[in-house]
């Protein structure tokens, strides 16, 4: 019976104690505080700035709310709901939490705004917590007095099992605690690292802006902040689009959000650095250089997008761009000016070192002959001096062109030896040349450009050495592979040079400090042009000097060797000169118009002038040439003009060859004189030689009318004539000339009369004094009526006029010239 009574008494404790256990009694009233303390504990030292905080908070405020509701309606605290001091206290919590429940549950920002009041309410109200605790405790207290004993026998067999609970309770707290061990520690890594990632990118001088899938701003740097004029409170929340987009690009940035939304598709995102436009708070675009990342995160994608400000940069780069124009324009402009300087000083030099050609031919005196060879070195020097400049000018534009030919070394060091010899005798100097290692003596390289080089710094070594010694000394060096090197040492017992002098002496306008200075001048260009050239042959030039004991110039460069060629091969005939030639010389300079005329008519050939492009097209049309020598700066119509409107043209000429005469001897631009269809160039100062050789290559008499008359001379061809006095006699000559001008005075005076202006009468009269004009060897007279002529055929009435009016000038010129008796004091001719 004791055993079923205690049976049935633990069954009925046992009941008793399960229904305490269901619903937690007195565990519910304490853990009601407790969890009460740690929501207060949380609330005091919550993070604002942890949406986790927040979240945690949130949870502890519900775990207490849910201890409050279970006190407030379970039924087995109805008993207790009845103590005047515990309804007191619940009702002061519920107050607490009716009041706190819309600010745990409104958004982020809402409740960091509620914080303070809710920490001040907490204070408040723990103490109507901590009495609810109490006097519930102390009323199931007794009542627990009251079961104690019936419990005492339950709870000592229950020990045991207590104890293991006890044991299990005590191993799962030592895991928890280390779980929350590591919770913690893993909560401060991930506290610090973000606080250094607030760091960097605080700290970072791009701006750093993030935004979600929205393109709503979650965070905007200090950077960012400077950058873009907003602060950080401005723009956090904040459409991206709208704060930092350039209104053009709108459209396009928000097509770009959409696409990413709805179909994944990333054209900026990981695509690295880009350029972009973006735009401040006050409206102003800037250029950027952007990168995008893109990031997971629990709350959806977010993107990092990092934005550095490169104004400054771009503007450096216009300004380099800007100053390289401003470059390149002054390097065209030098050239222009050395093109244009080199035209405007051969063009008079042309007409001086002519005159003196012309002039040397005729009847001197000793010195005369003497003064005139001096003018004639003069000239020719400062012709070198333009030439030294203008070579100056390709080699650093890298149009320096070499012209490699067959040569022998050693006959042009001869040559320049006894070239100085002279000088060098004259300073008491001795000067000699020797091989070292074995004679290579035909190559194939640039004579001129060698020549040049090697006059430079032997000449230098004759004027700065006085009774003393030169030696020139030339070797070659072999290695396998590659070409020979040819060596040319030019050492001398001059005067030296310093070590400062010796870095600066290829510099251009260097001319040293001797006391020779005043005899020896220069324009100090030698040396910097032979540097030049030696550089360009793919060599280099070497100094070593001593201050009174004379200097040694070493030049390297690589050569091409030959085989002499066969001596039985006779030298080459000059080629046979075209006698007779119609030649139209276009002029607009009266002198070098004379320099080239005499030049041309001492040698036999016919010419026709023209004073510029112009004339020369129209005159080309109708009267044929074998040559046509074209100058290039002419008013009205330049040569290269001319020279197309020749070529477009069906006049008789538009196949003829054109020579072009100019003082620009730049490269590029004689370049652009061929593409206009000439077929040549000559370089003024006109040379005799030079010229001849032209005529001799692409004059053709046999191209020319076959009656001497149609060929034509300045104005009056002036053989023809010869032909006629000799033919006719000086009387009936003379007849007949004084009827041919009053033919031509009554046609001028008929042609100026407007009662006779009709084009077809016009047409007839020309033609009909056109070959009046060619009987008598008047050929400008000709070329003239063959213009009217033309023009009035054609119907042309300004052109016709054009040429009318020129008339009375031409007959001004012809008229003295047809004289039937010949000139009292005729030109020697040479």
């Amino acid at each position: 019976m004791s055993i079923v009574f205690l049976a049935t008494h633990v069954a009925r404790d046992l009941r008793l104690l399960n229904s305490a256990s269901s619903d937690n009694v007195q565990w519910t009233l304490s853990q009601a505080e407790v969890e009460f303390v740690e929501f207060q504990l949380h609330l005091a030292t919550l993070d604002a700035a942890d949406p986790a905080d927040l979240k945690m908070l949130r949870r502890d405020f519900d775990i207490f709310y849910s201890r409050i509701r279970t006190l407030s309606q379970s039924s087995l605290y109805a008993d207790l709901r009845k103590q005047f001091e515990f309804f007191n206290s619940l009702t002061n919590v519920e107050w607490f939490l009716d009041e706190t429940v819309d600010e745990i549950d409104a958004d982020d920002a809402g409740l960091i705004a509620a914080l303070p009041d809710m920490r001040e309410r907490a204070d408040d109200i723990r103490k109507s917590v901590r009495r609810m605790s109490n006097s519930g405790l102390n009323f199931f207290a007794r009542d627990s007095d009251i079961r104690r004993t019936s419990v005492a026998v339950t709870l000592m067999q229950m020990a045991f099992g207590v104890t293991a609970l006890l044991v299990a309770l005590l191993l799962l707290s030592l895991y928890l605690g280390v779980v929350n061990r590591q919770n913690i520690r893993r909560r401060s890594e991930v506290i610090e690292a973000s606080k250094r990632m607030n760091v960097v990118t605080s700290t970072a001088l791009d701006a750093v802006i993030v935004a979600n899938a929205e393109g709503h701003i979650l965070d905007f740097n200090t950077a960012a902040e400077q950058i873009f004029g907003y602060t950080a409170q401005e723009a956090l929340g904040k459409e991206l689009g709208a704060m930092i987009v350039p209104d053009q690009y709108r459209d396009a940035h928000e097509a770009g959000m959409q696409r990413m939304r709805d179909q994944g598709e990333k054209r900026v995102v990981g695509k690295g650095r880009i350029k972009l436009e973006a735009k401040r708070k006050s409206g102003d675009s800037f250029p950027v250089e952007l990168a995008v990342q893109s990031a997971t995160t629990s709350e959806g994608e977010i993107y990092i997008a990092f934005l550095r400000d490169i104004s400054t940069q771009v503007e450096a780069e216009r300004e380099l761009v800007m100053a390289r124009d401003r470059a390149m324009a002054g390097e065209k402009a030098k050239t222009d000016f050395l093109a244009t300087m080199s035209h405007e000083i051969r063009t008079p030099l042309n007409g001086l070192l002519g005159n003196l050609t012309l002039l040397s031919e005729t009847k001197l005196s000793a010195k005369q002959s003497r003064y005139i060879k001096n003018m004639d070195t003069s000239g020719k020097l400062l012709m070198s001096h333009i030439s030294d400049v203008l070579d100056i000018t390709k080699y650093d534009a890298g149009k320096l062109r070499l012209r490699p030919v067959a040569m022998d070394i050693s006959l042009l060091l001869q040559d320049i030896v006894d070239n100085q010899s002279g000088a060098a005798s004259a300073n008491g100097t001795t000067l000699e040349w020797s091989w070292i290692t074995a004679p290579v003596n035909w190559i194939r390289a640039d004579r001129d450009r060698i020549q040049h080089i090697l006059m430079n710094v032997i000449g230098n070594a004759v004027k700065f050495t006085r009774d003393g010694q030169i030696v020139i000394q030339v070797e070659t060096d072999e290695q396998a592979g590659q070409l020979p090197e040819l060596q040319i040492t030019v050492s001398d017992t001059g005067i030296g040079m310093t070590e400062e002098l010796q870095e600066q002496i290829f510099d251009d306008f260097m001319t040293g400090d001797s006391s020779y200075d005043r005899d020896v001048g220069g324009t100090g260009l030698g040396l910097g042009i032979a540097q030049r050239f030696v550089k360009a042959l793919g060599g280099r030039i070497d100094v070593a000097s001593s201050v009174g004991q004379g200097s040694t110039f070493s030049i390297r460069f690589p050569i091409e060797p030959i085989d002499a060629p066969d001596p039985k091969i006779a030298q080459r005939k000059p080629v046979a000169q075209p006698k007779g030639s119609a030649i139209l010389l276009v002029e607009d300079n009266e002198i070098n118009r004379v320099v080239a005329r005499e030049m041309l008519t001492a040698a036999g050939h016919l010419v026709t002038e023209a004073h510029n492009g112009a004339e020369a097209v129209e005159i080309a049309q109708d009267i044929r040439f074998d040559l046509i020598l074209m100058d290039i700066s002419m008013p009205v119509l330049d040569g290269r003009g001319a020279t197309r409107a020749i070529r477009a043209g069906q006049g008789v000429n538009a196949k003829t060859a054109i020579v072009a005469l100019t003082a620009n001897a730049m490269a590029g631009e004689q370049k652009t004189f061929l593409s206009d269809g000439m077929n040549d160039i000559l370089t003024k100062p006109l040379v005799r030689k030079d010229l001849l050789t032209v005529i001799a290559q692409y004059g053709h008499p046999q191209n020319a009318p076959s009656k001497p008359a149609e060929a034509a001379s300045s104005s009056v061809a002036s053989q023809y004539l010869d032909d006629l006095r000799e033919t006719l006699g000086v009387d009936q000559l003379a007849s007949l000339l004084d009827r041919y001008a009053q033919e031509v005075d009554r046609t001028i005076t008929t042609l100026s009369d407007p009662a006779h202006n009709a084009l077809p009468d016009i047409a007839a009269l020309a033609h009909r004094l056109a070959g009046s004009s060619a009987s008598m060897g008047a050929m400008e007279m000709r070329a003239a009526f063959l213009a009217i002529e033309t023009s009035a055929k054609t119907g042309d009435k300004q052109r016709t006029d054009k040429w009318i009016a020129g008339l009375p000038e031409i007959w001004a010129r012809t008229r003295p010239l047809l004289q039937a008796e010949r000139r009292t004091a005729p030109r020697t001719d040479s």
